[in-house]
């Protein structure tokens, strides 16, 4: 193991866990792509069993040798291992990290949307698109909640938070790893999806809607449930081009769930 004692958060070998912001990290390399940063051992490992390739780890000294530690340490390779002191590792992060442990990996290339639901086997298939959801914590939610109810795959739209950001990475426990997703073009999100052989559904409020319950909707052979942003949902074109418009039947007058909570609901029923 190739490990490097750090005693000041001023060197520089450990810059890139210091001074870069999330989208400096998507164009570490730019035009030769990016990295980003996971945090803690269950995200680490699911990064590396979803092929995620390593190029250092950052580790809390007081966490060095336990035995999860120990386990993601014996799967990185030969790559540096930085071990710094618990006061260093807190002004690098600016918080106390909970799980003690970064790595820095290589960002994948992702694959077209067409190669991702060309990979969705069985003949009836769930899959998610999130369209412009800027919150990173509910964008790992939503991909959380995707793996625990069944989703097949997960979409983004241009204008949605990257999955690979660390916020959404540690409220998603990794799950982004364990699902095939991409991005797609933010015009026409409906057409495209109706060219892959998929119906819409979008969760929205509008008077034509059917409930989340509707028949029809299980019987679909392969849907695509379309979740929008935080503050004005879906946009108004994809509304109108969705083949359905869904709500979720509610009490006391309460119109609408977050996007985190919005599509729990919908993946439990629709799968």
């Amino acid at each position: 193991m190739n490990i490097i004692d750090i005693t000041s958060a001023d060197d520089t070998s450990i810059s890139v866990y210091i001074s870069s912001s999330e989208p400096q990290l998507r164009h570490y390399r730019d035009p030769d792509g990016g990295v980003f940063i996971a945090e803690s051992c269950k995200v680490i490992g699911r990064a590396l069993d979803g092929g995620m390739k390593p190029e250092s780890v950052l580790v809390d000294a007081r966490v060095f040798d336990k035995s999860e530690v120990g386990e993601v340490l014996s799967r990185v390779g030969d790559v540096p291992v930085f071990r710094a002191p618990s006061d260093v590792m807190e002004s690098i992060t600016g918080y106390h990290l909970t799980g003690g442990i970064l790595c820095c990996m290589t960002r994948p290339e992702l694959p077209s949307a067409e190669s991702v639901l060309a990979g969705v086997a069985g003949p009836r298939s769930r899959i998610a698109v999130l369209e412009n959801i800027v919150n990173p914590t509910n964008v790992g939610a939503v991909f959380r909640s995707a793996a625990a109810f069944d989703i097949d795959a997960v979409l983004l739209t241009e204008g949605t938070c990257d999955p690979l950001e660390r916020r959404a990475m540690r409220v998603g426990m990794g799950t982004m790893f364990q699902l095939p997703w991409t991005f797609i073009g933010r015009d026409d999100v409906c057409g495209t999806l109706r060219s892959l052989g998929y119906r819409t559904a979008a969760l929205a409020l509008v008077e034509d809607s059917v409930t989340l319950d509707a028949p029809e909707l299980k019987d679909e052979p392969r849907l695509a449930v379309l979740i929008g942003n935080e503050g004005n949902g879906l946009t108004s074109e994809t509304i109108e081009s969705a083949d359905y418009k869904v709500i979720i039947p509610m009490s006391h007058e309460v119109d609408s769930l977050n996007a985190a909570a919005a599509s729990a609901v919908a993946f439990w029923e629709l799968t």
